[in-house]
This record gives C-alpha cells, sequence and structure tokens, in this order.
C-alpha cells in the first residue's frame, strides 16, 4: 500500500466506528481521559480543517471552538471531513516538501501525514472503546503509525500529547504497542 493510501485505509475504520456511535453514547468517557465522547467528537472535528489543509499544503487555522459543536447530523458531518481530509493527503505531493499545521510554521509534509494518521488511529481507538467496538486497521496503517511513533513519542510526552507510557510485551500485537507507547491500556 502507497503512503497516499494509508488515511484513506484509517479514515474507512474510523468511519465504521462513527457510525456505530448510539446517541445515548456521547458521554460515555474515553480512554482520553480529558475527553468523552462528545467532547473527542469535537476534538476530531476542530482540527480536521486544518489537517485537511495540512494535506493541500494551505495554511488553515483551526476554527473557533463554538464551530466544532456536535449537532444532530454530527456524524455525517465528522463522516464528510474526514473523507475531505483523507482526499487531501491522497496525492504523492500532499506527502512530499513542508506544510503547515495550523500556523505559521512549516513542518516536513512526511512528519505531518504521520500524525494525522496516529490521531486517526489512535482516537479511533479511543471512540470505540468508549461505545463498545473493536476497530481493525490494515497491518500497513498499524506499521506506519508505530514506525513515526517510536523516535517522536518521548517529544509528544513532553509536549502533554501523550500519558506516560504503558508497559506492553514486545511480541504484543502492534496497535497494543501503539496504544502503550501513547500512554493507554490496551
Amino acid at each position: 500500500m502507497s503512503r497516499e493510501q494509508l488515511i484513506s485505509r484509517a479514515v474507512a475504520t474510523t468511519v465504521e466506528v462513527v457510525d456505530g456511535i448510539e446517541p445515548d453514547q456521547l458521554g460515555a468517557p474515553t480512554p482520553c481521559t480529558e475527553f468523552d465522547v462528545r467532547a473527542l467528537v469535537k476534538h476530531l472535528m476542530h482540527w480536521a480543517p486544518v489537517l485537511e489543509g495540512a494535506g493541500r499544503k494551505e495554511q488553515v487555522a483551526p476554527p473557533a471552538e463554538s464551530d466544532t459543536a456536535t449537532t444532530d447530523d454530527w456524524a455525517a458531518e465528522l463522516t464528510a471531513q474526514l473523507r475531505a481530509t483523507a482526499a487531501a493527503w491522497s496525492t504523492p505531493e500532499s506527502w512530499e516538501g513542508a506544510t503547515y499545521m495550523g500556523g505559521p510554521n512549516t513542518m516536513p509534509a512526511e512528519v505531518v501525514g504521520g500524525i494525522t494518521l496516529g490521531e486517526l488511529v489512535v482516537h479511533t481507538w479511543d471512540l470505540a472503546q468508549a461505545t463498545g467496538q473493536t476497530p481493525t486497521w490494515d497491518d500497513e496503517v498499524l506499521e506506519h503509525v508505530h514506525r513515526r511513533l517510536v523516535p517522536t513519542v518521548e517529544m509528544g510526552r513532553g509536549m502533554g500529547i501523550y500519558g506516560p507510557e504503558v508497559p506492553v510485551p514486545d511480541d504484543a500485537p502492534l496497535l497494543h504497542r501503539i496504544l502503550g507507547l501513547t500512554g493507554r491500556k490496551p
């Protein structure tokens, strides 16, 4: 699988999980301790336009928090935004050179693409855990997330993005190793 297909494959799994969320589950706690399901959906909706813009090499500021409130059509809105993000990252050019991630400074596009993919996998797992679902991803998606996560996890932990590492056996499934690195208990 080419890297241009990775985010589309991850989004397909995210859409399956979003479709499985019942309205009465929006208040359920997630493994991402600062978010319940509703707040995590708002988080994804808040950052998705920025990540879509990054795939297009456009500087897009995150919308105001009030603009990310979940409506009755939140699942359709989130699905449409995630698919637009996947489309933005579906060309070789999107992964090359430099791009923006919400601010005026540029970052390597490969790094931002990796962040986008990692956010999708980990937060989809968070949503699934909170709503009693079991998502699956292509091995290539998980391998890319893990490969990108290992060298940057300590920096992310220092920035408060990840919690303390949860020890996971070296021979554990790759998803479990990713989750342990991000501070989640698989």
